[in-house]
């Protein structure tokens, strides 16, 4: 099945959005197997570690990886969160490398509100969150996607990290 299959039959099937294990009966098979790797990192802790993750383990999926740090709270309690490592799948698609920027200057969404409220709702909740997203790139471009959100945590409380990864089906693949 294609991606563009995928999208529209999920998307006309699911919620936009799931913090619930169902999103596997029908997600992508790459969005299945990165959810698969953390689950089974995490084992039965809410979410694992940073160094529990080995980046050879899930090579062909570092093109669309993002890390983000949480590097704490500002005075209206949203996380104050850093782009530490972006794959180049996803530069490619931005145009420019967020790496060490702030979410805030450098997302990538429908808006900064939505963005932040996705980052936030796993921030809070230190759980996964599925995600499809169609937005207009600042380019105007229409842009669909199916996105997973994985906390990571160092003191096995409160997120540290968040793992993300997005697989773009773009509207020139349309049948």
């Amino acid at each position: 099945m294609t991606l563009n299959e995928d999208f529209h039959r999920i998307r006309h099937g699911l919620p936009a959005r799931s913090t619930s294990r169902a999103f596997l009966d029908h997600c992508p098979e790459r969005i299945a197997e990165i959810f698969h790797y953390w689950d089974g990192l995490r084992g039965d802790r809410r979410m694992p570690c940073r160094a529990d993750f080995d980046p050879a383990k899930v090579v062909h999926h570092l093109p669309s990886l993002l890390l983000i740090d949480v590097e704490g709270v500002d005075d209206r309690g949203n996380g104050i969160l850093r782009y530490r490592v972006v794959g180049t799948e996803e530069v490619q698609i931005r145009g420019h490398d967020p790496t060490g920027k702030l979410v805030s200057e450098g997302y990538f969404g429908p808006s900064l509100e939505a963005v932040t409220d996705t980052y936030e709702l796993v921030r809070r909740e230190g759980r996964f969150l599925f995600e499809l997203l169609e937005f207009k790139t600042p380019r105007g471009a229409l842009r669909c996607e199916f996105v997973i959100l994985l906390p990571l945590s160092e003191d096995g409380a409160n997120v540290s990290q968040i793992l993300v990864y997005s697989l773009v089906r773009h509207a020139a693949d349309e049948d």
